[in-house]
């Protein structure tokens, strides 16, 4: 939850589907289902014929878009974007798709993540003569596609992806096909579906695949391309040292907990992280509360595994978007008293055991357990379901810079009493290990070690 209040954020959500005559409507459904991955701008274009039309703007996507919302217009393939941006910065120009005209046709194209060498690249492109029309990294793209010699579009995307490093996964519509790119590691999420008619359709999570009727055939590989078409499925792999490292955030917080990653149900996942965390870190309290939504599960596991009974102590204001909660300091208390509010019920004289997915500044969860002390908890303890965050990401999740992350640059003891609880525990890094039940997992920001280099600009950058 403290990822809801504003501390953390992913940067996009992307969806595409080839050969449905509701192309636009699901574009539109499948897009909507995302939008918890971006709420800065939203977008959709639609192939009719030889042209592609595109409807994009910034906020949420019902403000933004109306292209799909009612009946849906001609066209037989679609792609659809939500934005929060971590490179560029938030304005109509960095908007999603990019709709751009080629010697290859017109293509449009939607990213998620975020390239580490994008600088080296923009400037090495700028001194080619190429111009930008905004800051995002995602124009690189197509600016090496515009630049490639090659005699096909798929010979050019093969070249272009071999130059992109990050963490990344793209979706491209063109007049004979749609084409995702998911990065070498693996890092950003990219999934593979059929509708039951055989329309193709790719997007970041299978909740999307889901509401367009569409079901779950694959994840897209590391470093795979596919080129969805009227010829079927073509795979085409553009790099030879591909390993799984895809994001733990994902599972931890970011997708939505009715989606699956790697075939594994995230709320399921959820609560066996709340189940390893009261293994670790039990408490004495007398009632366990999740910070909603993304907590809840890891709150019922730990709950399920100490004997403690869960309850709704704290509830959500609904009708306030994501966006609505301010970065800066001063309006941060504030923000969460307008989105949050304690269940005096609950928690008057009672020992709370609070759960929350993650701990990253520390000043949203202070005010959490502000809220709860003032409704009479006695006790407040805190339990974190995943471990302490110490570097920041450069692969598509805004984080706060190396300064500003408290368990960077604070001791446990300095820590619980930032956030005012009666005790703080975090999930051990092998604690996340056994629930995420696998290997291939990227937890660079929990120290672990980034998968892909990170050029020293960027750090200097994520430093200061």
């Amino acid at each position: 939850m403290s990822l809801e209040l504003g501390e953390l954020h992913d940067e996009c959500g992307v969806f595409g589907i080839w050969n449905d005559p509701h192309a636009a409507q699901k574009a539109y459904w499948g897009t909507f289902s995302l939008q918890h991955r971006g709420q800065e701008s939203a977008g959709i274009a639609l192939l009719q014929g030889s042209n592609i039309l595109v409807d994009k703007g910034m906020g949420l996507l019902q403000d933004a878009v109306q292209l799909g919302r009612e009946e849906s217009p001609f066209g037989r393939a679609a792609i659809g974007h939500v934005r929060y941006s971590t490179s560029g910065e938030s304005s109509d120009l960095n908007a999603q798709p990019l709709l751009m005209h080629t010697r290859f046709g017109p293509l449009a194209l939607a990213h998620n993540g975020n390239l580490v060498n994008h600088r080296r690249l923009r400037r090495r492109l700028e001194s080619e003569g190429a111009i930008f029309q905004g800051t995002s990294d995602s124009e690189v793209l197509a600016h090496l596609l515009a630049r490639s010699r090659k005699p096909v579009l798929t010979e050019a995307l093969l070249e272009a992806s071999q130059a992109l490093e990050g963490g990344f996964a793209f979706v491209l519509l063109t007049v004979e096909g749609i084409y995702g790119i998911r990065d070498q590691h693996g890092i950003r999420p990219l999934v593979l579906g059929h509708t039951p008619e055989g329309a193709p359709v790719l997007a970041s999570e299978t909740c999307a695949l889901d509401i367009a009727g569409a079901k779950w055939e694959r994840d897209v590989r590391p470093g795979e391309i596919v080129h969805l078409s009227d010829l079927g499925l073509e795979s085409l792999s553009f790099s030879t040292g591909t390993d799984l490292r895809a994001c733990a955030f994902e599972v931890i917080y970011f997708s939505r907990p009715d989606s699956q990653l790697q075939g594994e149900s995230m709320h399921l996942k959820r609560r066996l992280l709340g189940k390893k965390l009261a293994e670790e870190s039990p408490c004495q309290a007398d009632v366990v509360v999740g910070v909603p939504d993304s907590s809840l599960p890891a709150a019922m596991g730990y709950a399920e595994a100490s004997g403690i009974p869960f309850d709704f102590g704290l509830v959500k204001n609904r009708y306030i978007a994501r966006t609505f909660i301010a970065p800066k300091e001063h309006l941060r208390s504030q923000g969460v008293r307008l989105k949050l509010s304690a269940v005096k019920e609950v928690v008057e004289g009672r020992r709370v055991a609070l759960i929350d997915d993650s701990l990253v500044r520390g000043t949203t969860s202070r005010h959490i357990i502000q809220l709860l002390r003032q409704v009479g908890a006695r006790e407040v303890h805190m339990r974190i379901a995943s471990p302490p965050y110490l570097e920041p990401c450069h692969y598509g999740i805004d984080t706060s810079r190396a300064g500003e992350l408290a368990a960077r640059n604070l001791s446990l003891p300095e820590l619980t009493k930032l956030v005012g609880a009666d005790s703080l525990a975090f999930l051990s890094p092998e604690g996340l290990t056994d629930a995420l039940g696998s290997k291939g997992w990227c937890m660079a920001c929990f120290g672990k070690g980034y998968p892909v280099p990170i050029p020293q600009e960027e750090e200097e950058n994520a430093r200061t």
